[in-house]
């Protein structure tokens, strides 16, 4: 089909499916963890990264599988299976109403929920890592020797697949979440948002199989970087058992495998060694970029999505395949010749040094972030303190006295004071002053709550109403809360839309309930004695919380006050873009001049080696994260930003010093030295064989 293999067709089908599965359930993961199972950020953190570092080391498995004992073909579609259980039991695991018996939204069991959970996420990590090595190559297995351009294209299209997929899934996976479903309580739709993932691993799986008979299925050859193991391996044992001073030193440690294994596999396996050896340091630059899953979609759970459409937290990890598409081009064609035209000789170690530092002001610019999104939460009270705030719903100012004598506060009309903090054990009471009235207010207290009081006077006594507020952070997930007060003489029944907050006496002060549409107005009806009145409500916006008063109605139009409780998310995520675009410029200076660098320095038959190693300091990279997560004791996020930019920034600076002493070399020409050596020995041997012959005849 226009010069290519039938066959490759399916395989970049199944790999747009299997991409869009992963990326899908990825890019909402980390809010599963903490809106469904409730863990707290640092934990759900770990377990993210956990199992990213497996979905990289198992990578290593799939290839050693494939190559020694099952052959990429049956290895793709046993573990392909494997993938699509764990994506079905990681679904499975999200209903909520599996264990909500008593239909209260909540999972009873919720053991169970983590269970479910953990096995598929273990599933997941084996299938997807498993296939990583053997899909591209597959594909290029399809293609026959004189079909190099076709090759070449089939990579493109490969890849493509591969952004498209990721692409796609995180638009529609953070959209499917946002939905609400469910059989008797209706909540965040996790089922959907892992359910489609793993009908498109399905999808993937049954495409692969159709292909079956038309592959070209090469047969297992023994796998490379077992023998470079091997090799290591026997040097280090044979070194030790040859320690003693008798005997001679050699020239590299290596060489002590030569009794064993041919110079040609050692002088490769130095080559390799030379390149691994350069890669201790890079597993510091995963730790960072990886947390675009986690730590930078927690940020954006406390931004304002308001983009013209809403934004959810989660779609804010696709402006780095987006910047990616963008950058790759731009650097390759503008950036990189306007430097060698300055004639600055910018190696591929060089750029990737420049990416590592790009990296660590990405982390910068995240905590300069960080530092105003926490400008924008509210104080909450410490664990021996209240706090109270004051409503006035009356005509004329009124003057409460915190008792015994701690605080005199004034309160206009219709208007609010904010939340002022005490010691609960030294405030006993409060006096109410509104106009010739008095009234005392006796207290008992919550340590560690907010607390509401409303007040209205008339002509002859002071009404008041201390309502305990139960709220004790700000509202998550940029979700808002809305509760109302009756500012009527008589009951009053409030609904908001399909939300009832029930009847309401004077003064009275429902309990919060959860918006979850932030850009919705809705219907606020008050049915009443006397009719029924309606408005619409105003845009409560992400992370709020407000306190509704019912005054009064005219020609069956209500009139509310708005009392702000919590303010609304007031940082735009826009102001993630800059960071992501340092961190997608470190990106494509770092990861792509490496894959280079490290093919251009491997033999030709140890690239599998390098891939193993270098996915390996992904591996490595999430676990310092989840580490650093499980043991910092820094209080404050932007704290452990500038950590790991730090971090980052000393590790840059040691690779710039290692990477100056690393000689480049030409893989090619030292294995064309081997190669015509292997000629002169046999065209050698030959001599002799017929030299031999000669004598022989001659007898």
């Amino acid at each position: 089909c226009f010069g290519f293999p039938l066959s490759v067709f399916f395989i970049v089908i199944n790999e747009f499916c299997e991409r869009f599965s992963y990326y899908g359930m990825k890019a909402v993961l980390i809010l599963y963890f903490k809106y469904f199972l409730h863990w707290e950020d640092n934990f759900a953190t770990a377990i993210y990264h956990t199992f990213v570092a497996l979905c990289y080391l198992t990578p290593i498995l799939g290839a050693i599988i494939a190559d020694s004992w099952l052959g990429k073909f049956k290895t793709i579609v046993y573990l392909s299976i494997v993938y699509t259980i764990g994506q079905a039991v990681l679904s499975v695991g999200s209903v909520n109403d599996l264990t909500d018996h008593n239909r209260d939204g909540s999972p009873d069991n919720v053991a169970l929920h983590i269970a479910l959970s953990m096995i598929g996420l273990i599933l997941i990590a084996l299938g997807t890592g498993g296939i990583k090595p053997c899909v591209s190559a597959f594909g290029g297995d399809q293609f026959e020797d004189d079909q190099e351009k076709q090759r070449s294209t089939f990579f493109s299209l490969f890849y493509l697949s591969i952004n498209a997929g990721s692409l796609l899934s995180t638009i529609v996976t953070p959209n499917l979440r946002a939905t609400e479903c469910g059989i008797h309580s209706k909540q965040r739709c996790y089922p959907l948002a892992f359910g489609v993932p793993a009908i498109l691993m399905a999808v993937a799986l049954v495409v692969f199989i159709i292909g079956s008979k038309m592959y070209k299925k090469v047969k297992p050859q023994g796998n490379i970087m077992l023998k470079v193991s091997k090799c290591v391996g026997f040097a280090i044992k044979n070194r030790f058992r040859h320690r003693s001073k008798e005997f001679p030193k050699r020239e590299h440690w290596l060489d002590w495998a030569s009794e064993k294994y041919d110079k040609q596999l050692i002088a490769q396996t130095k080559m390799v060694l030379k390149v691994l050896f350069l890669y201790i340091p890079l597993p510091m630059f995963w730790a960072l970029f990886d947390q675009q899953g986690s730590r930078w979609t927690l940020q954006a759970t406390a931004m304002n999505g308001d983009f013209g459409v809403l934004v959810q937290p989660d779609q804010m990890q696709i402006v780095n395949p987006v910047l990616i598409i963008v950058m790759v081009p731009v650097v390759d064609y503008l950036v990189y010749p306007l430097i060698k035209k300055c004639k600055i000789n910018f190696t591929p170690l060089k750029k990737m040094t420049v990416g590592m530092f790009l990296a660590s002001m990405a982390f910068v610019a995240a905590a300069l972030v960080q530092v105003q999104i926490d400008k924008t939460y509210p104080v909450f009270p410490a664990a021996g303190q209240t706090q109270i705030r004051l409503i006035n719903l009356g005509v004329a100012p009124a003057t409460v006295q915190f008792q015994p004598q701690l605080q005199s506060v004034d309160v206009a009309p219709h208007e609010a004071t904010g939340y002022m903090t005490f010691e609960t054990s030294k405030l006993q009471s409060l006096d109410i002053i509104y106009e010739s009235l008095n009234k005392t207010e006796p207290l008992e207290l919550l340590k560690g709550q907010r607390y509401t009081l409303a007040l209205k006077g008339n002509l002859s006594h002071i009404n008041s109403n201390l309502a305990l507020d139960n709220v004790t952070s700000k509202p998550e997930d940029g979700k808002s809360l809305v509760r109302f007060i009756n500012n009527y003489p008589f009951p009053v029944n409030v609904t908001m839309d399909d939300m009832a907050f029930g009847v309401l006496s004077p003064l009275s002060v429902s309990n919060y309930s959860a918006i979850a549409k932030q850009k919705w107005s809705y219907i606020i009806r008050a049915s009443m004695p006397v009719g029924t009145c309606t408005v619409l409500s105003k845009k409560f916006g992400f992370g709020s919380a407000y306190t509704i008063s019912i005054d009064d109605c005219t020609n069956y139009k209500l009139n509310v006050t708005y009392f702000e409780d919590i303010a609304p998310n007031t940082v735009h995520m826009a102001w993630q873009i800059p960071q992501y675009f340092l961190l997608t410029c470190g990106e494509v200076m770092f990861s792509v001049t490496g894959l280079e660098f490290s093919y251009s320095q491997a033999p030709s038959n140890m690239k599998s080696v390098l891939q193993a190693g270098w996915l390996l300091t992904v591996c490595v990279g999430n676990i310092i994260v989840l580490i650093v997560a499980g043991a910092s004791t820094l209080n404050k996020q932007w704290a452990e930003y500038v950590l790991f930019a730090a971090l980052l920034l000393v590790v840059c600076i040691i690779f710039a010093i290692v990477a100056s002493f690393y000689t480049y070399v030409d893989p090619n020409e030292i294995e064309a030295q081997f190669s015509e050596k292997k000629k002169e020995e046999y065209k050698k041997d030959q001599d002799d064989n017929e030299k031999e012959a000669e004598a022989d005849s001659q007898m």
